[in-house]
């Protein structure tokens, strides 16, 4: 069973919706005894870093998520998801994330040394650089394209998790990994075959 947990983000349809193609059994819950018991456990997200913080506290996730990514249940974060692992983000000065994995989140700069204007946020398709054996990325070939939409980007203290990067204007950590803690700035659920083929991975670790 895979638990996608409900904190009113943004892409939790689609994501279910994704899951549930490729045959798993799915919940969407903040249930604590629904997400400790999970075979797989998601935390999805769209929108503003400080906001999904609340939220995540307000329901009382916050140590629900702790517990779960400490234990060998495989968990992934998709977009935001990935985000509100690391520790802060420059676009919610003196929230603090989950801190589950270390790292800030800086804004996208819009203009590059040589002049060059970027449209933040950035929404569209980005192709992917591999990083080593990423368990996400079997039988995908390096330079993949998929879907990416967002105005800040992590920059993982611990360059070793970091199994994917894009560039855009900045080098993106597109992907990171740690022991069974999976996460991802694009959405896979949003990226065609490549994407079911990330998510059937995730199934499969």
């Amino acid at each position: 069973m895979v638990a996608i947990i409900d904190y009113d983000a943004g892409n939790i349809k689609s994501v279910e919706k994704a899951f549930e193609y490729l045959g798993s059994q799915v919940v969407v819950t903040r249930d604590a005894k629904e997400i400790m018991k999970a075979d797989r456990v998601v935390l999805p997200g769209v929108g503003a870093f400080g906001d999904a913080m609340g939220r995540i506290r307000e329901y009382g996730l916050e140590d629900i998520i702790k517990e779960v990514t400490k234990k060998d249940t495989p968990f992934l974060g998709i977009c935001l998801g990935q985000q509100l692992l690391f520790d802060s983000s420059d676009e919610s000065k003196g929230v603090s994330g989950l801190g589950i994995l270390r790292g800030n989140l800086p804004l996208i700069p819009d203009v590059d040394a040589s002049g060059n204007h970027y449209k933040v946020p950035q929404i569209g398709w980005n192709s992917l650089k591999f990083h080593g054996e990423g368990r996400l990325f079997k039988g995908i070939d390096d330079g993949a394209f998929v879907y990416f939409v967002h105005s800040y980007y992590v920059s993982a203290a611990d360059r070793s998790i970091v199994k994917a990067t894009t560039d855009y204007n900045v080098t993106v950590d597109a992907s990171v990994e740690c022991g069974n803690v999976f996460a991802c700035q694009f959405h896979p659920e949003k990226s065609a075959e490549v994407g079911m083929q990330i998510l059937k991975n995730f199934l499969e670790v």
